[in-house]
């Protein structure tokens, strides 16, 4: 019987010491898990980091050409290759340019700042973009600031509404 005891005792110490260690484990997996995540987080832009670091270089030699000549057409077209190298590594990064004109008003990626009444287009069309929207794959970051119209069948209508009304 004392023996069952000892045996009952040895097996109950081993099942605690492999639980605490259990724990242990898991405790030490959690903790470094939470470390690779901060890690990610903090260096997850590194590489677009490093390709901006590229235009920045482009936007100081334009601007210590531009002290240098009085050209206005070599700084443009400095500037223009800046912003179009710039514009290819957003693009690679996933960035899209929202451009609804002549489209159909989307409030999911449309801000509608004005409305304006126009015959010829049909209601809710975007007639002009006042500020670019933009996407990071498939997501708005910034809707399109845009001037929709109130249709022509909105026209229309007042104005049979008005004809009534003379009558």
């Amino acid at each position: 019987m004392e023996e069952e005891k000892k045996e009952t005792k040895i097996t109950e110490e081993e099942l605690l010491d492999k639980m605490l260690r259990m724990q242990a484990d898991f405790e030490n997996r959690r903790k470094r898990q939470e470390r690779e995540k901060q890690d990610f987080v903090r260096f997850a832009n590194e590489s677009l980091i490093s390709e901006l670091l590229r235009v920045m270089d482009d936007f100081e030699r334009a601007i210590d050409s531009a002290k240098n000549t009085n050209d206005a057409k070599v700084l443009v077209q400095g500037i223009e290759m800046v912003r179009a190298d710039f514009q290819g590594i957003l693009k690679d990064n996933g960035l899209k340019v929202i451009d609804p004109q002549g489209q159909p008003f989307d409030p999911e990626k449309h801000e509608a700042v004005e409305h304006v009444e126009d015959a010829e287009h049909p209601d809710n069309t975007v007639l002009e973009v006042l500020r670019k929207g933009y996407e990071l794959n498939g997501k708005v970051l910034r809707p399109a600031a845009v001037k929709v119209s109130n249709g022509k069948e909105e026209i229309i209508e007042d104005k049979e509404e008005e004809k009534e009304e003379d009558k």
